[in-house]
């Protein structure tokens, strides 16, 4: 079946690129989502079995690629509002359409993908992708963004490159070159430690492009700020979550060894770093886009901090990109009506928000209340389980030093959250504002709904599917 979606969403591609018929290519674009949803439920359906080799229906694959699903659909008719309110051109509207449909179908195989090097060629293919939505509006600012992405993403995936070619020298070792993550945890104890270490820094080093993570986090911020929103979502969410997979998937291996405690601190010290960069630069920005998008390095801080101190902190790192992927892409869509109000980004010409758009206002302050973790958002409960687990590793000090660095962030956010919604912008004129339809916020409600629902009442199959994402780490 994944050969099938492959190819049907690279025939889609390609027609969307080359046709200039309006209601052909959004007839299109409704077919792939048709595609892509079809394919998250066979998915599902098929868990536990392989194809093609190098792809394998796994539980942190399969319920990554349902959320990607899921997401995918408020994106792309959002992507049609935008692209109707901005009057795009045929080749703009069929560039970015064609563009979307890649990232989609990259990211849906790298989550799926079994072997280091396919999901590395999957992550390439969204780095060519993105920038194409990147690129979209054609000026100056977005061609900067465009540049920077690609050459950070080029040095990232360098990086990756060298890290496969470590790893296989780690693999000679114990006779084999099956770079497969099944076989690189069944063979974990003959691989050369040397080696594995030198692969590890570099594998890690080139996903954090994609994660939002120390070193690499610059660039997902021009890139996220210059996209449109409806894909800057998916670049803030599930694009993140595919840097994620990477990571944590060699890392099961990493893990496995007596390479962990090495492994942990690497990972941990990232960690810290991007929530302390996150702070640093929430503190001071002023562009709402860019503000979302640190907000982001600080919750793949928190992720990797889970992921480094173990325990129960495996579970709720999986669950907490889950509950982000559908807060913040609600976030990112709702800017698309913050923005046709206002007609701006900087925070110092927007405000009173509830004024103009009541019902987009209610997404922004609920948003801010499940981004910031606070009760009874869903990240409330993931958060809750990764702190538990950074006490129960015993690292007090580097708790208390994370919360005092959250307690910065939620109040940067917060003030300019009620910056936007309740005080007046000076020198705005309203005259002419447009006039928003209340229904265009509902799948950011449903978002946030669900996220609620998933992080306090989660239904046994998810809860089960979280704990085999897990299963194979050491607790």
């Amino acid at each position: 079946m994944i050969g099938v979606y492959l190819l049907g969403a690279l025939a889609i591609a390609i027609i969307l690129f080359i046709s200039r018929n309006k209601i052909f290519v959004y007839s299109l674009a409704g077919l792939f989502l048709v595609l892509q949803s079809g394919f998250a439920i066979y998915a599902s359906f098929h868990y536990g079995s392989s194809e093609l080799l190098y792809f394998t229906y796994d539980s942190l694959g399969v319920i990554l690629l349902i959320t990607m699903s899921i997401v995918a659909i408020p994106a792309l008719i959002h992507s049609y509002i935008y692209i109707e309110n901005h009057q795009e051109n045929a080749q703009a509207r069929a560039i970015y359409l064609t563009s979307m449909v890649l990232l989609i179908m990259a990211i849906s195989a790298g989550y799926l993908s079994n072997h280091i090097a396919v999901t590395w060629i999957f992550t390439e293919i969204t780095t060519l992708s993105a920038s194409a939505l990147i690129y979209h509006h054609r000026n100056k600012l977005a061609l900067e963004g465009t540049w920077k992405y690609v050459f950070i993403c080029a040095i990232s995936i360098t990086f990756i490159f060298i890290g496969i070619l470590f790893l296989s020298l780690s693999l000679q070792h114990a006779g084999s070159d099956d770079l497969s993550f099944k076989n690189l945890l069944a063979r974990r104890a003959e691989l050369n430690p040397v080696w594995l270490r030198m692969a590890f820094l570099f594998i890690f080093t080139g996903f954090t492009a994609k994660l939002g993570l120390v070193p690499m986090f610059t660039a997902g911020i021009d890139a996220k700020d210059k996209a449109p929103a409806p894909a800057g979502a998916l670049l803030a969410t599930v694009l993140m979550n595919l840097g994620f997979v990477g990571i944590f998937r060699f890392y099961i291996v990493i893990a496995n060894t007596p390479l962990l405690h090495w492994a942990q601190l690497v990972v941990g010290t990232a960690a810290f770093l991007s929530i302390f960069v996150s702070t640093v630069y929430m503190l001071k920005v002023k562009n709402v886009k860019r503000m979302l998008a640190y907000s982001g390095i600080e919750h793949m801080g928190i992720v990797m901090l889970g992921v480094a101190a173990g325990g129960i902190g495996y579970y709720a790192a999986v669950l907490h990109i889950i509950l982000h992927a559908f807060v913040k892409s609600s976030l990112f869509f709702q800017f698309n009506q913050l923005y046709r109000v206002f007609q701006d980004k900087s925070i110092y010409h927007i405000g009173n928000y509830f004024k103009y758009n009541a019902t987009g206002a209610m997404v922004l302050l609920f948003g801010f209340i499940s981004a910031t973790a606070m009760p009874p958002s869903g990240l409330f409960v993931s958060e809750f389980l990764i702190f538990k687990s950074i006490f129960d590793a015993g690292q007090i000090v580097l708790l208390i030093a994370v919360l005092l660095l959250l307690t910065l962030i939620i109040f940067a956010f917060g003030k300019n959250i009620f910056k936007i919604l309740f005080i007046p912008a000076v020198g705005f004129d309203d005259s002419n504002v447009e006039k928003i339809s209340p229904w265009e916020s509902l799948s950011q409600f449903l978002f946030l709904a669900f996220a609620v629902y998933l992080g306090l009442n989660p239904p046994a199959i998810f809860v089960q599917l979280l704990k085999d994402s897990v299963s194979l780490l050491p607790m």
